[in-house]
């Protein structure tokens, strides 16, 4: 599992040019990824949302921007730099949806938050980075409203026959490639090392249900790169 304090490192390293990265990387497919992702979250019609990972809150704003009405949104991450970036991305756009996120430092695996208090949880390319997936879930799981809906968007195990090509960009052309935009070659050779031992789909929805979620769902997306779990949390809970 990764270190924490190596993964709150090598974000804060990449911040400034993180949304940058993310958008040559994915050749600007992450957009589409994340559109997926608010579609999902917009057939729930959720009152409140916390985005997890939040980052630079790519994710917190487009949910704030998708839903009407517009929810109230609490972007979490344990990492200052990437928040830092969240709240000049808000002052640089001025979307009027925007004003519902708010942006708070939080460990996923130790939410500050209380128990039962959101309609929607989403985390979108964090889960791969936490120390101890079975507790973050246990954790997200704890701060849904009964009946509340959990979204998942996470690198996968891409189709068999497109394996090959994939891990080859991946381990080979990326790095140099990222380097060049970010100045930090190593943090996307961990990006591709994380890709690698990360779970597939069936397994991933296994543990999602070992958490005490139900209705367990796994989209694929993009040959398979990515999928968008879903689960919801028992009416009874």
């Amino acid at each position: 599992m990764p270190d924490p304090k190596a993964v709150n490192s090598m974000f804060g390293r990449i911040a400034g040019r993180y949304d940058t990265a993310n958008r040559v990387l994915s050749g600007g497919v992450d957009r589409w990824w994340r559109r997926r992702l608010v579609a999902a979250v917009r057939r729930h019609h959720p009152g409140t949302v916390l985005d997890l990972a939040t980052g630079s809150g790519d994710v917190a704003f487009a949910i704030a921007r998708g839903l009407q009405p517009t929810p109230e949104i609490v972007g979490m991450d344990f990492c200052q730099p990437m928040l830092d970036q969240a709240e000049l991305k808000r002052k640089a756009t001025g979307h009027p949806g925007e004003k519902s996120v708010r942006f708070l430092p939080g460990d996923g695996l130790n939410l500050p938050l209380p128990s039962a208090n959101f309609d929607t949880v989403t985390i979108a390319f964090g889960l791969r980075n936490l120390a101890d997936r079975p507790r973050g879930l246990a954790e997200m799981r704890r701060v849904l409203k009964p009946g509340g809906m959990l979204h998942v968007l996470e690198f996968s195990q891409p189709s068999p026959w497109f394996r090959p090509f994939y891990y080859f960009y991946l381990r080979r052309l990326l790095p140099a490639l990222a380097g060049r935009l970010t100045g930090d070659r190593d943090a996307y050779l961990y990006l591709g090392d994380s890709i690698g031992a990360f779970p597939s789909r069936a397994e991933l929805a296994a543990e999602i249900a070992a958490a005490g979620l139900e209705a367990v769902e796994a989209m694929p997306m993009t040959f398979g790169i990515v999928a968008l779990h879903s689960a919801r949390k028992p009416a009874a809970a």
